[in-house]
């Protein structure tokens, strides 16, 4: 039996294959891969079940240089996203099969409006889910603060955007201040989500410090936006405690960010306009309040100089009036101090002479009680002489100048000094 060759049997299904297969196909897969090599498009397309991630299909498909410079920008344009792993897409394909290096797909036409459709549906559901966690209006409920002039900005360092935000904001016309500070992040690509979620993280460290976030995007591709159509991201914003600007740079989709964001502009710029035509409004608010109070001062002051001269006119008169009703008022008490001491004086003179007349028989009888009591006192004296004592032949024993009226006062030497009537009689104690 003759075997084929490898060469021979591949051709042979190279030709059962075009044979079959002679038409082109429209077919619905995810993008698991896609890379670009000298302009060519290499995919690989997948199936998965449909409530699991388990693939049920797999197969290589490519783009041809000639078609992928066409397909690509008519893709983006229309979708308004970019070929990236992880999209569904609609491809038109027809088999190839090489000797050389076996099968895939040839893809000659993608249909983009079946990726929107799969896209809007994908945000519905993220809507969904932030309606049903009731999350979704949270940011609106927030205030845009009077004088938001803290801003922290999430945005690539880089990106022109910034740069055209940071010149709106401080150069405006009306010379108002704003401070800024930088929180960089990815702005494209798959780690849109990470890095501006990691960004707000860092502001909520520090939220004292901030009135505002602003998320802006300028410079990248329009079709580069599908990172912020992500659950996770729109729960960060629409839970974060200061209101969040977006300025992500996109006219014909609104991303899921900018749904749950407090207020949405299209370009950073328009996001620096809005934040100054706010603080403006607020100082305009200032300033027609301060000459609303100027104005009421002023009245109020010329009211009370009304009145105030209106009181110095009646000075002259009411101090004239009180005057004379203080002179009538002193020369009625006057009169009535005069005649009360007056009269005082008539009863104290009358006293007093009552006191006269009644005090002399007062004073005689006193002193002859106490005449009396003197004479008593005298006697009493003459009683206690001692001499009347010594007379009657009593003697007086003293020691050292003192009467001695125990004998337990006196010791052996001491000298003691006997009184008679008649003479002193010196001893000394043995």
């Amino acid at each position: 039996m003759k075997a084929l060759s490898l060469f021979e049997l591949n051709n042979l299904v190279r030709e059962v294959i075009s044979t079959a297969f002679d038409n082109e196909y429209w077919v619905e897969a995810e993008l698991s891969e896609l890379r670009e090599v000298r302009g060519h498009c290499y995919m690989e397309l997948i199936q998965k079940e449909l409530f699991s991630n388990t693939p049920v299909a797999k197969a290589s498909a490519k783009c041809w240089k000639n078609k992928w410079q066409t397909l690509r920008p008519k893709f983006e344009k229309v979708s308004g996203q970019y070929l990236h792993a992880g999209l569904k897409v609609m491809l038109k394909v027809y088999p190839d099969f090489h000797e050389a290096y076996g099968f895939s797909w040839i893809v000659t036409d993608i249909n983009p409006e079946f990726t929107m459709g799969d896209m809007a549906r994908k945000r519905l559901e993220i809507v969904k889910q932030l309606q049903a966690e009731g999350i979704f209006d949270l940011q609106k409920e927030l205030e845009l603060p009077l004088f938001a002039q803290r801003i922290a900005v999430i945005s690539s360092a880089n990106a022109a955007g910034y740069g055209d935000f940071c010149h709106q904001l401080n150069d405006n016309s009306y010379g108002l201040k704003f401070y800024t500070r930088l929180f960089p992040a990815v702005m494209q690509g798959e780690e849109i989500e990470q890095s501006v979620i990691a960004a707000l993280n860092k502001i909520n460290q520090r939220m004292d410090d901030f009135d505002v976030v602003v998320i802006i995007r300028g410079g990248g591709a329009t079709s580069d936006m599908s990172g912020f159509d992500t659950l996770s991201l729109s729960e960060n914003v629409a839970n974060f405690p200061l209101p969040v600007i977006t300025g992500i740079g996109h006219d014909r989709d609104e991303s899921v960010l900018d749904m749950v964001s407090h207020t949405r502009v299209k370009t950073p710029t328009a996001a620096a306009a809005l934040l100054v035509d706010h603080l403006q409004e607020v100082y305009e608010r200032v300033l027609d309040a301060q000459t609303e109070l100027l104005t009421s001062v002023r009245h109020r002051m010329e009211m009370e100089k009304a009145q105030l001269q209106h009181l110095g006119e009646k000075i002259p008169m009411l101090f004239s009036l009180y005057k004379e009703r203080q002179e009538t008022m002193l020369e009625h008490r006057l009169q009535a101090l005069t005649t009360a001491i007056q009269t005082h004086l008539v009863q104290e003179t009358h006293r007093l002479e009552q006191l006269k007349q009644g005090i002399k028989p007062t004073i005689e009888q006193q002193m002859m009680r106490e005449n009396y009591h003197l004479s008593l006192l005298s006697q009493r004296v003459k009683s206690l002489d001692p001499t009347l004592l010594l007379h009657r032949g009593y003697s007086m024993t003293m020691l050292n100048g003192r009467i001695v009226k125990d004998k337990s006062l006196l010791k052996s030497g001491d000298e003691i000094e006997t009184i008679l009537e008649n003479g002193t009689i010196l001893s000394i104690i043995k």
